[in-house]
């Protein structure tokens, strides 16, 4: 087969524009598809419907190379590849629904039967194991009348990105997981991938299956680093003279450890971790196996809520305060910088607690106080930034690392301030109290 040079991205949410608009800054003739009528029209004028950092900028500058649709015969008919990107919500048991990914696969599968060349349909939604060999397959096997691997391929390439840094996870990626049917397959998708990664990623080039479980495996991997740090914070803050910043930093060190997501701070959140760590004990239990770690991890970051919860009781306590007589000011509420989800968000979480027990809480978050209303209601004051946030304030606490809170004036902060920094953006504050997570 030849060059690639347009590519379909069905479903325009959160990752597919964002995958749209960077194959499409790469010149790549892009069209996106959508049920969303509005979100196509804004598309088309060049206007982002979501927000995420840099997204409305890339759009703009590839106005030219891409489209959005509704018509999934304009997109199969007129390009060489297909990437499935829509949302397979987590079930009961933890394991991913197949509902949208379905409905799509037997349109494009309809599609595929009106098509006279070769077409790659990538899966790049999270699956559980053997989605692609025993679902999509066999669903664009029977809609088009066609075989896999002659008359389509088809592939599972998930993405490792962050909401908030999407556009530069995409580009710059550690690996490109390929989970391939044939090596044509697996070819195509890595020169797609060569054209448009502005470095040089590993590609990790295997079976669907392995694939499959390599994605759900990682993210679980990355989870049990995070509770591993902040039980180790636990521990030292029960020991006099220990820090978990100086001995996690250590650790890190150690390339069979490695230094990203082992600090002190919260638990992890988001639509990806905690749903992956699930669908990984929830796809050995299927299988007749054991994944006694993720459960543990899984609840063991649950926890932590409760564990700054309490010691924000301790620290007013300590200062001659309750929950009838001071204020908490929370700043950060998102489950992590830059974006204003708050799905799973511990932050979010910890306020609420606070709220339910009767405490005076303030919150400011840049991005996630619209999205916090319909969860906090009207038990809390919203705050507009920090200063107004922290007016007042017995005690403040980082729950975010937001970059912008470095540059908070704690010169206005109330006589006798307590700062609770989750994520040790300051080593001291000249007037202020200032308490970190792990330290003993």
């Amino acid at each position: 087969m030849g060059q690639v040079k347009n590519i379909s991205v069905f479903g325009l949410g959160k990752l597919g524009l964002c995958t749209a608009a960077c194959f499409a800054s790469k010149g790549f003739k892009v069209i996106g598809v959508d049920i969303d009528i509005g979100k196509i029209n804004r598309i088309n004028k060049g206007i982002s419907p979501i927000q995420e950092t840099g997204l409305d900028i890339l759009l703009k500058a590839s106005k030219k190379n891409i489209v959005a649709t509704a018509d999934y015969d304009e997109a199969v008919l007129n390009t060489e590849v297909s990437f499935i990107v829509v949302a397979t919500p987590s079930l009961a048991d933890g394991s991913f629904s197949n509902e949208y990914l379905e409905k799509t696969l037997h349109k494009i599968g309809a599609s595929l039967k009106k098509r006279k060349s070769y077409h790659l349909v990538v899966v790049t939604s999270t699956v559980m194991p053997q989605t692609v060999e025993r679902v999509a397959k066999f669903i664009l096997e029977k809609e088009s009348g066609k075989i896999c691997g002659k008359g389509f391929g088809i592939a599972y390439n998930p993405e490792f990105i962050a909401l908030g840094s999407v556009i530069h996870d995409f580009l710059n990626p550690d690996l490109i997981l390929i989970g391939e049917t044939t090596k044509k397959d697996g070819d195509m998708l890595e020169a797609v991938y060569s054209k448009t990664c502005d470095n040089k990623p590993y590609f990790a080039r295997m079976s669907t299956v392995n694939a499959e479980i390599t994605k759900i495996s990682l993210n679980c991997y990355v989870t049990t680093k995070i509770t591993f740090a902040n039980s180790l914070a636990s521990i030292c803050e029960k020991v006099k003279g220990a820090d978990a910043h100086i001995v996690s930093k250590a650790l890190g060190m150690d390339t069979r450890v490695g230094s990203k997501y082992i600090r002190p701070g919260l638990g992890y959140g988001g639509p990806c971790f905690p749903r992956d760590n699930q669908a990984f004990a929830a796809f050995a239990k299927i299988v007749e196996a054991q994944a006694k770690l993720a459960e543990k991890v899984d609840e063991v970051n649950h926890d932590q809520v409760i564990r700054i919860v309490d010691k924000v009781h301790n620290i007013l306590k300590q200062a001659g305060k309750n929950k009838n007589n001071a204020r908490v000011a929370i700043l950060g509420l998102s489950y992590k910088p830059n974006t204003g989800i708050i799905e799973d968000s511990q932050a979010l979480n910890i306020a609420q607690f606070l709220v339910n027990e009767g405490y005076n809480v303030s919150v400011f978050d840049p991005q996630a106080l619209e999205n916090a209303k319909a969860v906090l209601g009207a038990g809390v004051r919203y705050c507009l930034d920090e200063a107004d946030c922290l007016r007042d304030a017995d005690l403040g606490v980082i729950a975010v690392p937001w970059q912008q809170f470095k540059q908070i004036n704690f010169k206005k902060t109330k006589k006798g301030f307590i700062l609770l920094d989750c994520w040790k953006m300051f080593e001291n504050i000249e007037g202020v109290k200032l308490e970190l997570l792990g330290r003993g």
